[in-house]
């Protein structure tokens, strides 16, 4: 992708976003649920830096997601076979996503506590 036009590298990105819609049940399950975090902010309507918050922890959700996704078609492409590494390198991916995971639900618990004081 070095020295490629910004608009390819645009659609490169959003091609493999597109990949990950299609081909990743989880993607599109963490997808609901940035959609129910942002039904909430409407609903709730609390201070704009909830909103920041919010944004910044979906994007930060999905993003893992999504190399959770690549990493996962990388390792199965260039070793099919099962490995105690690979699978090790496959969990912590995982926990990677778990952890931003809870992170976003630490954030919406303290928006709701702190609008419900």
């Amino acid at each position: 992708m070095k020295n490629r036009p910004f608009r390819e590298r645009l659609r490169f990105a959003l091609t493999g976003l597109h990949i990950c819609w299609r081909g990743e049940r989880s993607f599109r399950t963490q997808s609901a649920m940035a959609i129910m975090a942002l039904t909430a902010l409407i609903l709730l309507r609390p201070a704009p830096i909830w909103w920041a918050a919010t944004a910044l922890t979906i994007v930060l959700v999905m993003a893992m997601e999504a190399m959770n996704a690549a990493l996962e078609r990388l390792i199965d492409h260039v070793h099919p076979d099962i490995h105690p590494n690979i699978g090790a390198a496959k969990d912590m991916a995982a926990g990677a996503v778990l952890l931003s995971s809870i992170g976003a639900l630490a954030v919406a618990a303290c928006m709701v506590v702190s609008k419900f004081p």
